[in-house]
């Protein structure tokens, strides 16, 4: 069975997962999407509202960024593979719980090992602090690539702000789209041509939702995304 199939397979039977108790609110479990064979592999925090309907990661206003931020660089969504930490939607988008990442931590390590990239970004605090196995919070070691072995799988680890966050912060934008910008170099690729930088005295856009992913109102934003 080639790599592919392997994973597909592994998605079916994730499929009807019951590690935890998230399986009786979710909508549906969100395994991740993409090339099997990515040399970049994006791991968030747990779907939010449009992925748990759409069963894809990285929907919404998020998904908009993050094709935009890797359009930067020359490469496109089907050209990486996109997972969470979770892979099922926290009632109203709450922060991820220790022992519902302890019970899904093995379905996210499997796909590591499956998919074998050079490079795993991880995108906020859980991810980082999961895969990196330090306790240090995204703001200090955000852009600090360091090689770790994951699943047996000797990579590079790289830690960046989560899209969802940089949403509503210019300055964070602007500190992700450098890091993101450090991602060919990682890849062992030469770097796109660099875009038209922007005005810095235009005025930042108003946020337009209030929590990520586009979620409904009254719904939280998730504070591990900083």
């Amino acid at each position: 069975m080639n790599r592919a199939a392997t994973l597909a397979a592994y998605a079916a039977e994730t499929a009807g997962c019951e590690r935890c108790p998230l399986a009786a609110t979710r909508g549906q479990v969100v395994f991740g999407a993409g090339d099997p064979d990515a040399e970049l592999m994006l791991v968030g925090e747990a779907p939010g509202y449009h992925e748990d309907q759409t069963g894809l990661p990285f929907a919404g206003q998020t998904g908009e960024l993050l094709e935009r931020l890797l359009a930067g660089i020359g490469v496109s969504r089907d050209e990486v593979y996109l997972a969470n930490v979770l892979k099922c939607r926290p009632p109203q988008n709450r922060d991820p719980l220790d022992g519902e990442i302890a019970a899904c931590e093995p379905h996210l390590f499997h796909q590591i090992e499956l998919i074998r990239p050079r490079v795993v970004a991880t995108l906020g605090n859980f991810a980082t602090r999961l895969l990196s196995g330090r306790p240090f919070g995204i703001t200090k070691v955000h852009g600090q690539e360091h090689e770790v072995t994951l699943a047996s799988a000797t990579l590079l680890l790289y830690p960046l702000y989560h899209p969802a966050a940089a949403l509503y912060t210019p300055s964070m934008l602007r500190a992700l789209e450098e890091d993101f910008g450090r991602i060919p170099s990682l890849l062992g690729r030469p770097a796109p041509d660099p875009a038209p930088r922007r005005d810095p005295f235009a005025r930042a856009p108003e946020p337009a939702a209030p929590a990520r992913d586009e979620a409904p109102p009254g719904v939280a934003v998730q504070l591990g995304l900083f």
